[in-house]
């Protein structure tokens, strides 16, 4: 079995508030306790919180357009067990053309701040860990209350004969 945390739009610079990233630091440690590793899908914005980061688990990263961070590629692409899994920070336009491209089965991905999982019409798996520290509602929706929203990140499990589960893991605010 694999077990990754998902993670993204931290926004974390030297500027914050130490207890901030001190609390949220520890409420990683708890929510990504046991996985196998890291996967941040872009703007972590300053090194410094990857090497906090690095502590709970082994990280992979992909660059946005505010990281400071150098070595950082945009896109990245790896293999777990069966599946193909591609992290980039923006969703591209055009979806199935990106998959089929890249062979992907699963993409992570980032920008919206908003959590999302979801298949596609192709066969393929989205996933946007939303954000824990600047989280975004979801679009109102007619004849549902209005949403709201909360600090996410994702965890994503791979067992033995390859099956995905996958939660939405909502923190405290920060």
């Amino acid at each position: 079995m694999v077990k990754l945390g998902i993670i993204s739009d931290t926004h974390i610079t030297k500027d914050d508030e130490p207890n901030l990233v001190v609390t949220l630091i520890n409420q990683l440690k708890e929510v990504f306790e046991g996985v196998d590793e890291i996967i941040h899908a872009g703007d972590v914005c300053e090194p410094f919180f990857l090497e906090d980061l690095k502590k709970i688990a082994p990280i992979r990263c992909v660059k946005s357009d505010l990281d400071e961070i150098t070595g950082l590629e945009t896109f990245i692409k790896f293999h777990v067990e069966n599946y193909n899994i591609g992290v980039i920070h923006k969703k591209p336009d055009n979806l199935e053309d990106f998959f089929k491209r890249n062979n992907l089965h699963i993409l992570i991905f980032g920008h919206t701040h908003q959590p999302l999982i979801t298949g596609t019409p192709y066969n393929t798996l989205l996933i946007n860990p939303g954000s824990p520290t600047k989280p975004k509602a979801p679009i109102p929706k007619r004849g549902f209350e209005k949403p709201i929203s909360r600090p996410s990140v994702i965890t994503l499990k791979i067992d033995e004969d390859n099956i995905l589960s996958t939660f939405i893991i909502n923190i405290k605010k920060t």
